[in-house]
């Protein structure tokens, strides 16, 4: 085998899911690290390479995929575009492609689950794939700024729809915005910004991202990260 593709990193033996008796969070983030792990392994990239097309640190691409982190919203759509694939196949191996005429419908309880320890994302329609939009519900845990190492960013747009509770909205260089059930914000999602909850309570928000999914899905350009 050719040492270069030895991961030094592998993923620790977990039996299935319903067998395990851990939290549903962490049994998600070990199915997205395997997954993850398998998508990089099958375009023969070693960590290393998967790093410098991305523009994630290689501990935070082996924390994920040995399932000891949650990625964030900015680092999936890193991710995907670095590996020329649609966010949602991050998730799942196989989608339908969106076309013309069509109509989509999710019903309640129909979303992919990703949590984090700030926020919760629950992705809506992932298993239609080229999608002009990404649209999510979620609850927002996070009750200061600080609870944050940094900002999030990602090309495009967003807008954000308090549904309950109460939101600050905090953008890089500007004043914090909060927004009660029933108001909503849009801005450019590529201006640092995060989102915090107002109340006593978890914020829950509809939030639609714009500019992330690939029409075209492609294969990595490896030749820019190997010599």
């Amino acid at each position: 085998m050719d040492s270069t593709l030895t991961d030094p990193h592998p993923l620790p033996t977990v039996p299935d899911a319903s067998a395990t008796g851990l939290p549903p969070a962490e049994q998600q983030r070990i199915a997205f690290g395997r997954h993850l792990r398998q998508l990089r392994q099958d375009r023969g990239l070693t960590l290393t390479e998967c790093s410098r097309l991305t523009g994630l640190a290689i501990s935070t691409l082996s924390k994920a995929e040995r399932g000891l982190m949650a990625l964030t919203y900015d680092r999936l759509s890193q991710i995907a575009s670095g590996l020329q694939i649609d966010l949602n196949a991050l998730f799942r191996p196989e989608g339908e492609t969106f076309l013309t005429g069509s109509v989509a419908v999710a019903r309640c309880g129909d979303f992919q689950l990703q949590e984090t320890p700030t926020y919760s994302y629950e992705i809506l329609f992932p298993d239609i794939w080229g999608k002009a939009m990404t649209p999510m519900t979620g609850l927002v845990r996070a009750r200061s700024r600080m609870e944050f190492k940094e900002f999030i960013r990602h090309d495009g747009q967003e807008f954000v729809f308090v549904l309950s509770g109460q939101l600050t909205l905090h953008c890089e260089g500007r004043d914090p915005i909060t927004l009660a059930a029933g108001e909503s914000a849009y801005f450019d999602s590529g201006m640092g910004h995060v989102y915090t909850t107002a109340g006593d309570d978890d914020a829950r928000i509809l939030v639609v991202c714009f500019g992330q999914n690939l029409p075209e899905i492609g294969k990595a350009d490896v030749s820019r990260v190997r010599g």
